[in-house]
């Protein structure tokens, strides 16, 4: 006797052969714990001077470059300025909003350094 099956849809043939994962949420909970998680440095007075007089030569449209904390790290971005906002204290890099006292240096073409 000949049992006949009736063919599967594609979809449900593809999802036959996707990876299996057991533990849901590992691969990203190794990921988190193999970051170096790095405190939060205060600035000196004489750094935060500096870099309040960096943020105040910034206009919008500049392209610079910023070191600031996020997520229990320091990360490096370059972009375009999108927003300088005193009052708030917050830059704006294209869609990232950053605030002022996570930044801990600024770099670009129209920041003069001080001699």
């Amino acid at each position: 006797m000949e049992i006949k099956r009736c063919k599967m849809d594609r979809q449900n043939r593809a999802k036959q052969f996707m990876p299996f994962d057991a533990l849901k949420g590992f691969r990203e909970a190794v990921a988190e714990k193999e970051k170096i998680i790095v405190p939060k440095r205060d600035l000196s007075e004489e750094e935060k001077e500096e870099l309040d007089r960096k943020l105040r030569q910034i206009e919008k449209k500049d392209i610079i470059t910023v070191d600031f904390f996020q997520n229990r790290e320091y990360v490096q971005l370059t972009g375009m300025v999108s927003r300088v906002d005193i009052t708030s204290r917050i830059l704006g890099i294209v869609n990232t909003k950053i605030a002022f006292d996570d930044i801990i240096n600024l770099q670009g073409d129209m920041i003069h350094e001080l001699i």
